[in-house]
């Protein structure tokens, strides 16, 4: 009997605590998924208490890679590896022609300035002969020898630059006329005239004197040229190769078109010569052939020719 009384009381405890199960809310699937989540999350951090391997680290949230984007995205990083390449490619040969571009035209501009330069020097040398160069001057180191004058009315020694080694000749002064002289007109060839004979004679320094009052009073005569070039030579024969050397190249450079000046760069190289100084009278000579050429005369152009083989110019 009290065994049936308590199976009784046990089972209407069962059926009391099936009915309150019964009454309770079932949790929907979502929840059911979350609660798992939260389950495994939390196993996982008690199991790895540093952190989820990379291997479990859960699922990523972009879809694995399929073989077919593996293929595609080769095939684009082939693809931009052709037009790397070919960019390089096209900028090595821009490169290359701009370099060959910038090279013609610097060659054209020094081909330009030299054949502008040529042609400068061209119309120049047309103008004007050049100057002789500063360096035909004789240096100031070298003293100067002295002779004394010879007297008036002597004749002048036989010399390399003796008057009849030149082509100097007086100059008329008087013009036949039915037999009769009649005086030149011209005073300033009269005034040359003299000095010339006093230099013919040998009387030096009235030469001189008499050359240089006639340049003084007739600066444009024709014969200014002849005077200086004369005064030079005088220097020369009295033995002042220095004074003569300055008179001759003076007489050059201030009139390079004169009559004379050739005749003072050739007998500059002579007072050079004298000076003990070959290679600068060898410059003087090259002046002369430089600018004056074939115009130079051919009784001067052997007293060159002998002065050159003097001063063994090249």
């Amino acid at each position: 009997m009290r065994a049936i009384t308590a199976m009784a009381a046990a089972a209407a405890v069962a059926f009391g605590a099936s009915g309150a199960i019964a009454q309770r809310p079932q949790p929907t699937p979502e929840q059911r998924i979350e609660r798992l989540e939260r389950q495994i999350d939390e196993l996982q951090r008690r199991v790895f208490p540093k952190g989820r391997p990379a291997a479990t680290a859960g699922f990523p949230e972009d879809p694995a890679a399929t073989q077919s984007s593996v293929v595609s995205l080769d095939q684009r990083l082939d693809s931009l590896e052709r037009q790397m390449t070919d960019l390089l490619r096209q900028t090595e040969e821009n490169g290359n022609r701009v370099r060959n571009v910038e090279s013609a035209v610097g060659q054209l501009r020094s081909d330009t300035d030299q054949r502008m330069a040529t042609l400068e020097q061209r119309i120049a040398a047309a103008t004007a002969p050049a100057p002789v160069t500063t360096d035909l001057v004789p240096p100031a180191t070298t003293p100067p020898t002295t002779q004394r004058p010879r007297p008036s009315g002597t004749s002048p020694r036989p010399s390399g630059t003796s008057p009849r080694a030149s082509a100097e000749t007086a100059p008329a002064t008087a013009a036949p006329l039915g037999g009769l002289a009649v005086p030149a007109s011209d005073p300033g060839e009269d005034a040359y005239t003299e000095g010339f004979r006093m230099w013919e004679a040998g009387q030096y320094d009235d030469a001189i004197t008499a050359l240089r009052a006639f340049v003084s009073a007739y600066p444009k005569h024709r014969r200014a040229s002849y005077a200086n070039n004369l005064i030079g030579r005088a220097l020369l024969d009295k033995g002042e190769p220095r004074a003569a050397a300055e008179a001759l190249l003076a007489n050059y450079r201030n009139n390079p078109g004169g009559e004379r000046a050739p005749d003072s760069l050739f007998y500059l190289g002579q007072a050079l010569l004298k000076l003990g100084q070959p290679a600068q009278a060898c410059k003087a000579y090259s002046e002369l052939d430089a600018v004056y050429g074939a115009k130079i005369r051919p009784d001067l152009k052997k007293l060159e020719s002998d002065a050159k083989a003097q001063a063994n110019c090249g």
